[in-house]
């Protein structure tokens, strides 16, 4: 397993995170406690979750991951192997059963969460603390264009950032990290603090995958430059890249077979691509799952990829990917279907 520096910290993450949306949901707690074992059997150090998992969200389940992790801690004694990273909920209309009903990034709601989180974790601290997504409104979650609102009233990043500053202090989280944030959203979080003396962002988790390289546009750059590198979530693009759903297939208990919310990268022109890419990894004798997540993972601006598996079999293929190197020859026809199918799916 290769590992990576966590931004400026004195932290090295695997290349490879273990993600756990789907604990709670389509996973057991045995299944999730398996799924750790084999991760830090094949040198995972890293796991990701956050306090609104699993996903799909919903108030009988929330926070149902963050105990399952917190009961593995408990029975394990293992807490020091990890670096663990959480998120703090911003606002949506789907989630009314938080805190208020009215998330914040403020003081009030960062605290509330913190604590809640390293209870439900039973851990003294989190690694890495993440804003789920910006409390403003702005362009992310599929949206491309930015429709900007003069009147809006969200908690002033400042505030915000002070408010972390506070966690650190306390020594309830290490550092803090971004998520589906925009280049303007991250250089001014930066800038912030690098001015005010506060915690400085050492990642961005947003979407990468074959399907949406958005991410290249105007955040790869930011990534390298100011050392604040992608935390890529959604790699398969729930799966979509694996080739399972070719022909309209929908296997039992799949992510896109139970959901119909899950509707991102359901569209004609995504389908086009991803048969490409599909065929592109067979005539290669590749596994196409293996393939669209070494192309993530061997991106110079990734710091780690965020696997997800309902599977042991799911979870051991994706793991393997990371010991894959594309050719140039692969890498090439990568680029040449993303010519004809440039962001299908962001």
């Amino acid at each position: 397993m290769d590992y990576r520096q966590l931004g400026r910290t004195d932290l090295n993450v695997s290349a490879i995170c273990l993600g756990t949306m789907t604990w709670g949901e389509q996973n057991t707690e045995a299944e999730a406690f398996a799924q750790i074992e084999r991760a830090k059997n094949a040198g995972i150090n890293f796991i990701d979750t956050a306090e609104m998992y699993p996903v799909p969200p919903k108030a009988e389940t929330y926070a149902t991951t963050e105990r399952y992790i917190g009961n593995w801690f408990k029975q394990r004694g293992d807490r020091a192997d990890w670096v663990l990273a959480s998120k703090i909920a911003g606002p949506g209309n789907t989630i009314d059963y938080i805190r208020d009903k009215q998330l914040k990034h403020n003081r009030k709601h960062i605290v509330e969460a913190v604590d809640a989180s390293l209870k439900r974790l039973q851990t003294d601290w989190i690694d890495l603390y993440q804003l789920h997504w910006p409390e403003r409104s702005t362009n992310f979650f599929g949206q491309l264009g930015y429709k900007h609102q003069a009147d809006e009233d969200f908690t002033p990043l400042e505030e915000t950032l002070e408010a972390l500053d506070e966690q650190v202090k306390a020594g309830k989280i290490r550092h803090i990290g971004l998520s589906n944030e925009t280049p303007w959203g991250t250089m001014k979080f930066l800038a912030l603090a690098e001015s005010r003396g506060w915690p400085r962002a050492v990642s961005i988790q947003n979407p990468y995958n074959l399907l949406n390289r958005c991410f290249e546009v105007g955040l790869a750059e930011i990534a390298i430059r100011e050392q604040c590198g992608l935390l890529a979530y959604s790699p398969l693009a729930f799966g979509y890249l694996s080739g399972k759903y070719e022909g309209g297939a929908r296997p039992a208990k799949a992510r896109l077979s139970l959901y119909s919310r899950f509707s991102r990268y359901f569209n004609p022109q995504s389908e086009a691509a991803c048969s490409r890419y599909v065929a592109l990894a067979r005539e290669h004798g590749l596994d196409p799952a293996q393939m669209a997540l070494a192309f993530v993972t061997q991106q110079p601006f990734v710091t780690s990829n965020i696997i997800g598996a309902t599977t042991l079999e799911q979870l051991d293929s994706n793991i393997a990917s990371a010991a894959l190197k594309l050719s140039e020859e692969v890498l090439a026809g990568i680029e040449a279907i993303h010519k004809d199918h440039p962001n299908p799916a962001p």
